[in-house]
């Protein structure tokens, strides 16, 4: 009986979000990147630090894994709904 409820709500929240012209990414706690050149990245919706070093700051979010690589990254602050990480970003790669 749950599986058969699960996809009906999710098709409810569709039409609605859909319907009301909501933004998807918030509405589904999709992780919001923004990377201010190379030296900036601010992430949202994220879950939590699975590992922190200075060459990779993997983040755990609803979805996926989000991995942060570089060169003297630091977490600059967090909160329970968003990170500033700087240094020098050499790539954002998303895992499944």
């Amino acid at each position: 009986m749950d599986k058969i409820k699960k996809p009906k709500l999710k098709q409810v929240k569709s039409n609605i979000v859909e319907s009301l012209e909501l933004p998807r990414d918030i509405m589904y706690g999709a992780v919001i990147i923004t990377a201010m050149g190379r030296n900036q990245v601010l992430i949202e919706n994220y879950k939590g630090i699975i590992e922190y070093t200075q060459e990779k700051i993997r983040l755990q979010t609803k979805n996926c894994q989000v991995t942060v690589q570089g060169k003297r990254l630091v977490i600059e602050y967090y909160t329970n709904e968003e990170m500033k990480i700087t240094g020098f970003i050499q790539g954002i790669l998303y895992d499944s």
